[in-house]
């Protein structure tokens, strides 16, 4: 760059994304006004339509949070006694595991890959050998489908369901299948923060099988198949009206939302392997270098995030800091180590591959509105602090 001085370049700017799409989203906003129906309005029903299309389900069902979503999944299948386990990973956010304890069941955790941060297969086919579980919970962290075709396999051997946590990854496919359809069921988030994203908090149950589906329906709204018969103790979680709104028109431009995100990964790697800071494709030792973001032939990445392992991750994100740069860290302490979690019994040293993520992994800016000279930016930047 020619410039010694850089510009601060913001970690995530919502209102680049909002901006173009002013006016739609305001549209869909006063039609909701102007009707009077908030709750389970007609808006409810046209965005899990689409949505089931984009995920390739017979069925969605839109609720409250990417939180109740995933409680709404074990709730429909009946995994709900601790004598029922399910099998997750230490190395994603809280509501993994939470949602499992909500529900009423056992979490039971494995490493991950360290390659892509998901959920390890051998170790859950270890774990499975000799812990039976009703569920296997992979979760398609920071934008990349799970070894799909690993646990489908682990599921038909050890019948058990697969729950997708697909919270970070509408869009994402595997061997061309969207996530949401790669399991038994599955759940999604509309964080304001995620690919497709909401104006608060909102959630999605997709699956292909009608009895779950209409489970999850009639758990959402407080048990109800009958208004005021309430046939099970279920939960208020209904997706608002305004927020289906929102949705549905963001879902006409999440594809090309994912598809500027793929570009600026790219860019990202072209940067880092010119400035000779990356370490060689394959490995997750920063002895090397820097460790770019691995992307599974089988899978389309999303990347929800562009995560890289650094060598002296807290003084380059310090470094990052002071430049105005912004960065994230997904997560810093994984969920085995969690103070509110230590009933689980785990301890340090039980899965070395998520404790090792949680001290190297950094997440750089990433959103469709990010320019390309922010790239280089950022890259320039890390390159100063190594250098």
């Amino acid at each position: 760059m020619q410039s010694t001085q850089l510009q601060p370049v913001p970690m995530l700017d919502f209102r680049r994304d909002y901006t173009p799409l002013r006016d739609e989203i305001l549209a869909a906003i006063t039609q909701v006004c102007d009707s009077q129906r908030f709750i389970l309005g007609p808006e409810v029903a046209g965005f899990e339509a689409a949505a089931a299309q984009a995920c390739h389900t017979a069925h969605a069902v839109g609720c409250a949070s990417g939180t109740d979503a995933l409680w709404l999944c074990l709730a429909a299948l009946e995994i709900d006694a601790p004598t029922q386990a399910v099998i997750t990973t230490p190395f994603s956010f809280f509501a993994t595991v939470s949602s499992i304890l909500r529900a009423g069941a056992k979490p039971l955790l494995a490493d991950i890959d360290p390659l892509t941060f998901n959920l390890s297969p051998d170790a859950t086919a270890n774990l499975l050998r000799n812990h039976p579980a009703a569920a296997v919970m992979p979760v398609h962290l920071y934008g990349q489908s799970a070894d799909m075709d690993a646990f489908t396999a682990l599921a038909e051997t050890h019948s058990v369901h697969i729950v997708e946590d697909a919270a970070q990854a509408f869009g994402a496919t595997w061997n061309g299948h969207p996530a949401g359809s790669l399991g038994t069921i599955a759940a999604f988030s509309f964080y304001p923060t995620k690919n497709l994203s909401a104006f608060g908090d909102a959630g999605l149950v997709t699956t292909n099988n009608d009895t779950l589906a209409e489970r999850a329906t009639m758990l959402r709204a407080h048990g109800m198949r009958k208004r005021y018969f309430h046939d099970e103790v279920g939960w208020n979680s209904r997706l608002d009206t305004l927020q289906a709104a929102v949705l549905e028109v963001k879902l006409r431009h999440v594809t090309a939302g994912n598809r500027r995100r793929g570009e600026l990964a790219c860019l990202y790697h072209q940067h880092f392997t010119a400035a000779a800071l990356n370490a060689p494709t394959g490995t997750h030792d920063t002895a090397n270098g820097i460790v770019l973001p691995w992307v599974d032939p089988r899978a389309h990445h999303v990347f929800h995030q562009y995560v890289i392992r650094a060598p002296r991750r807290d003084d380059l994100r310090a470094h990052l800091t002071t430049l105005g740069i912004g960065t994230e860290i997904y997560y810093p302490q994984p969920l085995h180590l969690q103070k509110s979690l230590a009933s689980l019994g785990y301890k340090v040293g039980d899965f070395p591959h998520a404790e090792r993520a949680a001290q190297e992994v950094l997440a750089l800016p990433m959103y469709p509105g990010l320019r390309e000279d922010e790239v280089e930016t950022v890259v320039e930047a890390i390159r100063r602090f190594y250098q």
